[in-house]
């Protein structure tokens, strides 16, 4: 029953929709209504939901939507988030799983992707002849051509068309607020994972019966390896949270508005500092999205040169859940913010990019590290929440707590480690990236079965780890 999987919470300052299944919303922390509640304080908000990976975050849960009216509405860098447009990717290959039984051909792909894709702490990127300002004003249409091969699939162009958005209009402007120094790091970082939590994952899928027809109109097959990617906009998004955050914050004093957490930062639309963080975060997007489409060619490198020129690597989709914008429903125009949560529209929603507007487009929602991904769609009832369904699995415990309570050998023994079906992983040692481990995280599979029950979305392919790249710390 779908009342099952919803809530909604009545708190001193209004309402907060919790769609989360009964052991998940049991087990939330009361710090994630406390949080809700000084969200709610802010002027003019018409809805405020939490997904159910909901966890605890600066000013704002992770798995926060939070919707305005436009017209006197609100933006908060505290409900974006600090690392604006990290978002998913996933590339279809051409290749199944039975290829890739050897762990020893797992291992050697994983080394040749280390070779196009900067894992080490500060390390820089390869694509030094990219002009930053051309992709930070223009997004993936800023790119020099060689980088749109299409040489993905060059009888399928999928690279400026399969993205939720390939390129964010703002004020440009609003550029001039920032010094060489951060252009400088930004340019370095281009085309690089970063640490935390971002990856590239190889896997392969299931398709789910329910949705075959779906499937195959994405062009999947049960046993296809894929590509998933997690990063965001690097140091370019957090120099925009870093700056616009202090002048948010230095008007709020002036004019005298707050709640009872200083991390919460909020201004109305109408404001000149707002609106400047709005460009900028704009900007941002641009890099985040440029960012993982140079991901995803450094690893398109790296396949070619195990797998010969046959190797195909074509664009599924590409989107965020770190963001706000203007979205349109029932005909009213609202600003809608999402930090950890993701937008998943349902057939013929007319927001669905071209390729997609028949059968809505991929939702991509990543597991934690040896366990499951999965591809998802949006279901009609997903409007009663804007269409935000859940970004993940969601920490349950910090990194520092997971590093105290979980072994390395409870770690390998979740990659399944030593056996034919290990996951691989570029580090070195387990220990150095141990809290990412999946214990650090809610079990995926229950957040999945709350999104499907609440009636948000449906499974369209699960997705099961066969090797992954992290990022140095």
């Amino acid at each position: 029953m779908k009342e099952n999987y919803y809530q909604k919470v009545q708190l001193a300052a209004g309402q907060v929709h919790v769609y989360a299944g009964p052991s998940l919303f049991q087990a939330l922390d009361y710090k994630v209504f406390e949080m809700a509640n000084n969200n709610l304080q802010i002027p003019n908000q018409v809805y405020m939901s939490y997904t159910p990976d909901v966890h605890v975050g600066v000013g704002t849960c992770i798995g926060t939507t939070a919707v305005w009216n436009t017209h006197d509405g609100y933006v908060s860098p505290s409900i974006v988030g600090s690392d604006i447009g990290c978002g998913m990717r996933v590339h279809l290959t051409n290749l199944h799983k039975d290829e890739w039984k050897e762990v020893k051909l797992r291992r050697k792909l994983v080394k040749t992707i280390e070779k196009y894709l900067p894992v080490e702490d500060h390390a820089r990127g390869h694509f030094s002849d990219i002009r930053l300002e051309h992709v930070i004003k223009k997004g993936l249409h800023g790119l020099p051509k060689k980088y749109i091969p299409d040489g993905y699939t060059p009888r399928k162009p999928t690279s400026l068309t399969h993205v939720e958005r390939s390129k964010f209009y703002f004020d440009e402007n609003a550029l001039n607020l920032f010094p060489d120094r951060v252009w400088h790091r930004a340019h370095s970082q281009l085309g690089t994972l970063g640490g935390g939590n971002h990856f590239a994952e190889i896997q392969h899928i299931e398709i789910a019966e329910d949705n075959r027809e779906v499937a195959e109109a994405w062009g999947l097959f049960d046993g296809q390896v894929i590509l998933m990617i997690h990063s965001g906009s690097r140091s370019w998004g957090g120099s925009v949270s870093q700056y616009c955050g202090s002048l948010m914050a230095k008007m709020m004093r002036a004019q005298g508005i707050g709640t009872a957490d200083p991390h919460l930062l909020f201004g109305a639309l109408s404001e000149p500092v707002a609106q400047s963080y709005v460009d900028l975060m704009y900007s941002a997007l641009n890099y985040a999205v440029v960012n993982r489409h140079l991901i995803a060619y450094a690893i398109r490198e790296a396949g070619k040169d195990v797998f010969g020129s046959k190797f195909e690597m074509s664009t599924l989709y590409d989107l965020m859940h770190n963001y706000a914008w203007e979205e349109e429903h029932d005909g009213n125009s609202y600003f809608v913010h999402r930090k950890g949560a993701t937008r998943s529209l349902p057939p013929n929603h007319p927001d669905n990019p071209e390729p997609y507007r028949l059968t809505g487009h991929p939702a991509l929602i990543p597991g934690s590290m040896g366990t499951s991904s999965y591809i998802m769609v949006g279901s009609p009832e997903g409007k009663t929440n804007f269409h935000s369904i859940c970004h993940g699995a969601g920490r349950i415990r910090s990194r520092s707590a997971t590093k105290r309570l979980i072994t390395v050998d409870e770690f390998a023994s979740s990659m399944r480690v030593g056996s034919d079906d290990e996951v691989v992983v570029n580090q070195k040692s387990l220990e150095s990236i141990i809290d990412e481990s999946p214990q650090a995280y809610k079990d995926v599979d229950q957040i999945i079965e709350s999104v499907v029950g609440a009636g948000l979305a449906q499974v369209v392919a699960r997705c099961k780890p066969m090797a992954t790249v992290k990022g140095a710390k």
